[in-house]
C-alpha cells in the first residue's frame, strides 16, 4: 500500500495531470459533431472537457485544431488533451499566505517555498498549495476546480515556480504546452561532485526503482519507464560541489534528482537519493564538520525551480518569470563558495 509519506513525495513531474486521447473515425462514419463523438467512443465522459479543449486549440483533426461543432469526417484522425481529475470537490479551502509572482484572469504563477505539499495525499489532506489556491482563486469552475488549478507540480522539498490554470480553458491550454514540451523550466541544484564539461545532457528512461519501490531510477535498456531528458550547464564550481543549471525537456518525477544520481551527481542533503552524506572530500574532521555546518543551512534538497516560461492562453504573448533562490540554498552555495576559495588561496601560497 503507498503511504502518505510516498504520496508527498511523488509530487513533482507532470507526468500523470493529464491525458491524451487518440481517435480514428471509421470509414462509414456519418457526420456528428466532434464533441459527442469523442465521449461516445472514448471513456472521457464529459463534453465540458472536449469543449474546454477546443477553445483552448487543445482538439485536433488530422493536426489542426477544430471547434466542438465540427462534424467528424470518415476516417479524420482526432487528438485530445485534457487535465485529468486530482482530488474530490469537498477539500477544504485554506488561508495560507502564497507568495504571488503574477495574476490576471486566466492564470496565476506562485513561487512554493520549501516545505509546502503541492498536492493532497492519503493522509495529507490539509496544509497543501491545493487547499490555499480553493481559498484564494474564488469560483472556479468544472475542470479547474476539481484540480484547483494544478498543471504540473514540484516536491514538497523543491523551492520555486509553478503556473496555475483559473478556467477551464487555460488548463487545458496549459496542459496542452506541458504536453507539448513546449513550456521552459529551469532549475537551479547544488550537487555532488565536480564535472568534466561544462555542460551536457542526461537521457534515459525513468521508471520505479526495483529494489525499492519509493524511489525511481534510470533505466538505459528496454522500454520500462518513460522517456526522460535534462540539460545542464555548469554554472559555479565548488571543488567537492558543484552549482548547475538544469533545463527539463520532460517532466517526469523526481527527474532532475534520478538524472543527477544517476551521473554520478546526487544532489546536496538529497536525503531520498543518498545525497545527505559525503560523497566527495577529504577524510578529516574539520570537513565532515563543514559539511554538517552546510547540511543544517540547507535541510533538504538543494533544488530550486529558478525560471519558468511559456505562452498566455489567451492573448498568445510569451510569458516569463523568474524567482531569486531562497534564504537556505542562498546560504549553502555561499558557504561553499567560501571553502573554494580558501582552498584555492592556501594552494597559492
Amino acid at each position: 500500500m503507498t503511504t502518505a509519506e510516498e504520496l508527498i513525495e511523488q509530487e513533482d513531474g507532470n507526468d500523470d495531470l493529464f491525458n491524451n486521447i487518440e481517435l480514428k473515425v471509421d470509414p462509414k462514419q456519418s457526420p456528428l459533431r466532434i464533441d459527442k463523438y469523442v465521449i461516445t467512443h472514448s471513456a472521457l465522459g464529459s463534453r465540458t472537457k472536449v469543449q474546454a479543449a477546443a477553445k483552448a486549440g487543445s482538439l485536433l483533426v488530422n493536426g489542426d485544431p477544430v471547434k466542438s461543432n465540427y462534424k467528424v469526417r470518415p476516417s479524420d484522425k482526432i487528438s485530445l488533451v485534457y487535465p485529468k481529475s486530482q482530488h474530490s470537490a469537498d477539500l477544504t479551502p485554506e488561508n495560507i499566505p502564497l507568495d504571488i509572482v503574477y495574476e490576471d484572469d486566466d492564470l496565476m504563477v506562485v513561487n512554493k517555498p520549501t516545505g509546502l505539499v503541492v498536492h493532497p495525499g492519503v493522509g495529507n489532506i490539509n496544509g497543501t498549495l491545493v487547499n490555499a489556491l480553493l481559498y484564494h482563486i474564488k469560483d472556479l469552475p468544472g475542470e479547474s476546480k476539481e484540480r484547483a488549478g494544478l498543471v504540473h507540480r514540484i516536491d514538497k522539498n523543491t523551492s520555486g515556480l509553478l503556473v496555475v490554470a483559473k478556467s477551464d480553458e487555460a488548463m487545458s491550454h496549459l496542459a496542452k504546452q506541458f504536453f507539448d514540451r513546449t513550456i521552459s523550466r529551469r532549475y537551479i541544484a547544488l550537487v555532488w561532485g565536480d564535472f568534466d564539461e561544462d555542460e551536457g545532457f542526461v537521457e534515459g528512461h525513468i521508471g520505479r526503482d526495483s529494489k525499492n519501490s519509493k524511489n525511481y531510477t534510470v533505466y538505459t535498456r528496454g522500454d520500462y519507464g518513460k522517456h526522460a531528458k535534462t540539460h545542464y550547464k555548469v554554472i559555479e564550481r565548488f571543488a567537492y560541489t558543484t552549482l548547475v543549471e538544469c533545463k527539463l525537456e520532460t517532466g517526469r518525477t523526481h527527474q532532475i534528482r534520478v538524472h543527477m544520481k544517476h551521473i554520478g551527481h546526487t544532489l546536496f542533503n538529497d536525503e531520498k537519493y543518498g545525497g545527505n552524506r559525503i560523497l566527495k572530500g577529504t577524510i578529516y574532521s574539520k570537513y565532515k564538520q563543514f559539511v554538517d555546518n552546510a547540511f543544517a543551512l540547507c535541510p533538504r534538497q538543494a533544488l530550486h525551480a529558478k525560471s519558468l516560461g511559456f505562452i498566455h492562453p489567451t492573448t498568445g504573448k510569451d510569458m516569463f518569470f523568474e524567482s531569486d533562490l531562497p534564504e537556505d540554498m542562498d546560504l549553502v552555495i555561499q558557504k561553499w563558495r567560501n571553502y573554494a576559495q580558501a582552498i584555492f588561496n592556501k594552494n597559492m601560497e
